[in-house]
C-alpha cells in the first residue's frame, strides 16, 4: 500500500432497526465516496460509532468496506478496546479481511500510566503486518498519547501515522518536530485543515468528509498544489460543516447529512439522540450553501 494521504471520511456505520447492519447503504456509501474522489476509507472511526457496536457489528462493516473498495482506496479499520488482548484480536481479526491498514484507539475506564499507553499502541502494531495510524483526541480519552509517548511510538516500524482530534494545531507542530518525520501528521475536523497541511500535514480523517466529499477532496487539491488563497476561500465556506459537526452530536450530524442526500443510514445508536428537527434545518441549510445537496 503507498503511504496514506489525503481525504479519508470516518464512515457512518448504516443500521437497520433491528440492529443489522444495512450492507446495501453501507456498499452505496462506500462507492458514492469514492466516486466523489476521497482517498481512502476509514471504518468505525468516531462517526462510524466504534463505542457503541458489538463485536459483530464491527466485523461485518470492515468486512463491508472492504468488499465495497476493491482495492481502489485503502480501508483503515478502526480498532478500539479497553483491555489490550481485545484490541490485538480485532487488529488481527480485521487484517484477516483484508484491511489495508489500522486507526488504533484506546478506550479507558480507569487511568493509565503512559507506559501502559505504550504498551498497548505496541502490541495492537505487533499484532500484524499493517501500518497503524494512531488516534489522539483529549476531548474524549481518558487516557491519551502524551507528547512523550508519541515520541516513543514513532520509533515502531509499523506506526507510521498520527491522527489528531485535539483543536490545538501547536501540538501538531510539536509532534512533528519530536518525530522528526518518522510518522505523518493527519488532522481532525477540529483543526484548520489548510492550516495542517501548511506546517507539513498530509490530510485528514474525519466524519464531516462524508456529506461534504466532492468539496473535501478539492480542497486537499488545492492545498497540494499550493493555492492557498483559493483554498482558505473553500476552508472558510466549509467551516460551517465543522462547527455543526461540533455543536451536534457526530454520528447523528452525519447520519442526518447522509439522509438528505438520499443514504439513510438510520439513527445514531441508543442512547444517543437523532438531531432536533431545528438542528436538521440548520445542517439542511448549510449544506444547500455549499450545493451539497
Amino acid at each position: 500500500m503507498d503511504g496514506l494521504h489525503g481525504v479519508i471520511p470516518y464512515i457512518a456505520t448504516p443500521l437497520k432497526a433491528d440492529g443489522r447492519v444495512n450492507r446495501e447503504v453501507l456498499t452505496r456509501l462506500c462507492e458514492h465516496l469514492i466516486a466523489q474522489g476521497v482517498q481512502g476509507l476509514c471504518p468505525l472511526g468516531s462517526t462510524g460509532e466504534f463505542a457503541y457496536l458489538t463485536r459483530e457489528q464491527k466485523a461485518e462493516v470492515v468486512e463491508t468496506v472492504v468488499q465495497a473498495a476493491q482495492g481502489r482506496v485503502p480501508v483503515i479499520a478502526g480498532v478500539a478496546s479497553t483491555a489490550t488482548a481485545d484490541a490485538v484480536s480485532q487488529a488481527r481479526d480485521w487484517a484477516a479481511l483484508g484491511a489495508d491498514g489500522i486507526l488504533a484507539v484506546m478506550e479507558a475506564y480507569f487511568p493509565i500510566p503512559e507506559a501502559g499507553v505504550v504498551d498497548y499502541f505496541t502490541a495492537v502494531a505487533e499484532a500484524t503486518d499493517l501500518p497503524v495510524t494512531m488516534y489522539t483526541n483529549p476531548n474524549f480519552q481518558r487516557s491519551d498519547l502524551s507528547l512523550s509517548a508519541i515520541g516513543t511510538l514513532s520509533h515502531h516500524p509499523r506506526i507510521a501515522y498520527l491522527k489528531d482530534a485535539s483543536t490545538n494545531t501547536g501540538r501538531l507542530l510539536s509532534i512533528m518536530n519530536r518525530t522528526e518525520g518518522r510518522i505523518g501528521i493527519f488532522a481532525a475536523s477540529s483543526h484548520i485543515t489548510v492550516a495542517v497541511m501548511m506546517i507539513g500535514g498530509l490530510g485528514w480523517m474525519a466524519g464531516p468528509s462524508c456529506i461534504v466529499p466532492a468539496q473535501s477532496a478539492e480542497l486537499y487539491r488545492l492545498c497540494r498544489a499550493g493555492a492557498w488563497d483559493a483554498a482558505m476561500d473553500l476552508q472558510r465556506r466549509l467551516w460551517a460543516v465543522n462547527e455543526a459537526f461540533a455543536r451536534f452530536n457526530l454520528a447523528a450530524a452525519i447520519k442526518a447529512g447522509l439522509a438528505l442526500q438520499g443514504l439513510d443510514c438510520g439513527p445514531p445508536v441508543p442512547p444517543q439522540a437523532p438531531l432536533t428537527e431545528t438542528q436538521l434545518a440548520e445542517l439542511r441549510t448549510i449544506l444547500q450553501r455549499l450545493d451539497a445537496l
